[in-house]
């Protein structure tokens, strides 16, 4: 069943951090295994893979965790220009949804949604299909939208289809560039005076891509306990059962850092859950490497750092 949707602006950044992902590693090691965790030098922090709560959870959702939901962007054209400085998001939902629709339970505020990541800043997540979603107040220039399904715990679908992206171009639009890019209740979506992308950095959707999406923003209390690196990549060989020997172009491999220890390697396209990070501030680092352990160029968005807030 095909449906067009006009994603709304919906709040939710809900803390259910402590939800998603399996393996990786730690230290300057090559982690792979999606349930071992071992220690980082100096630190408490380990890496390990989907915890009891969220493999209830997925049983709980029956076959709707098995969906392969497939996204297509209908606005804006992909290399379109847009007069002004509001920009409208349509989607199309299609693919074997087994019940899988965005929405949120008002009881739990939580519940399915899409990740909507303009440029290479933090995502919003949107739950009512409803409503319009209109980003306000989009600076002039050259701008990427990315996005993919996602799960009530924040963790995407990693099926083929799920992941889509459009580049565009804002002319003479008018916007403030003193104010952030909003949703249009209001939720920041790209901070104007520290933007992540440059004017000339150009993303080319055929090459390798990392889109960074969780951890982000504040965890709190039980939350703080498990919380899920998660990532969505793009023309490589990795995929969730492993390597695909052979495939061209990438022979690459996901690197991430805690607090900027080097904490190893994602070898299987899987989400991890960190375990005993301290109350205060930490800064998560993802990173697509070749084989040789550089950074795969493409405009800037294959390595990202994001800061985070722990409280407990």
């Amino acid at each position: 069943m095909k449906r067009i949707v006009l994603i709304t602006s919906a709040l939710i950044l809900a803390a259910i951090g402590a939800a998603c992902g399996p393996s990786a590693g730690n230290n300057t090691n090559s982690a792979n295994s999606a349930n071992g965790g071992s220690a980082a030098p100096n630190s408490t922090v380990t890496a390990m893979g989907r915890p009891a709560a969220i493999t209830e959870m997925m049983k709980a959702r029956g076959e709707q965790d098995a969906a392969k939901p497939v996204l297509k962007i209908i606005e804006p054209k992909d290399q379109s220009v847009v007069s002004g400085s509001d920009v409208e998001l349509k989607l199309e939902l299609s693919g074997d949804l087994k019940g899988y629709m965005p929405g949120m339970d008002e009881t739990t505020h939580t519940g399915n949604h899409i990740h909507v990541i303009l440029d290479n800043q933090p995502y919003e997540a949107y739950y009512d299909i409803t409503k319009p979603f209109v980003l306000k107040n989009v600076t002039d220039g050259p701008h990427t939208i990315r996005v993919f399904p996602s799960r009530p715990w924040h963790e995407s679908y990693k099926n083929e289809g799920a992941f889509q992206m459009v580049s565009f171009t804002v002319k003479n639009g008018g916007a403030d560039t003193s104010k952030p890019t909003t949703t249009a209740d209001g939720n920041t979506m790209a901070n104007a005076a520290s933007p992540e992308k440059k004017a000339d950095e150009k993303v080319d959707p055929k090459k390798p891509l990392l889109t960074y999406s969780r951890p982000k923003g504040e965890y709190k209390g039980a939350d703080a306990d498990n919380i899920m690196v998660d990532f969505w990549v793009a023309n490589t060989d990795l995929t969730p059962a492993g390597r695909v020997v052979g495939v061209d172009p990438c022979p690459c491999h996901v690197k991430y850092w805690v607090d900027g220890t080097d904490m190893g390697q994602f070898n299987r396209w899987e989400p991890l859950w960190l375990n005993g990070l301290a109350p205060g501030k930490h800064t998560i680092k993802l990173e697509l490497q070749d084989r040789n352990g550089k950074v795969i160029e493409n405009g800037g968005y294959n390595s990202t750092t994001r800061e985070i807030t722990v409280t407990k």
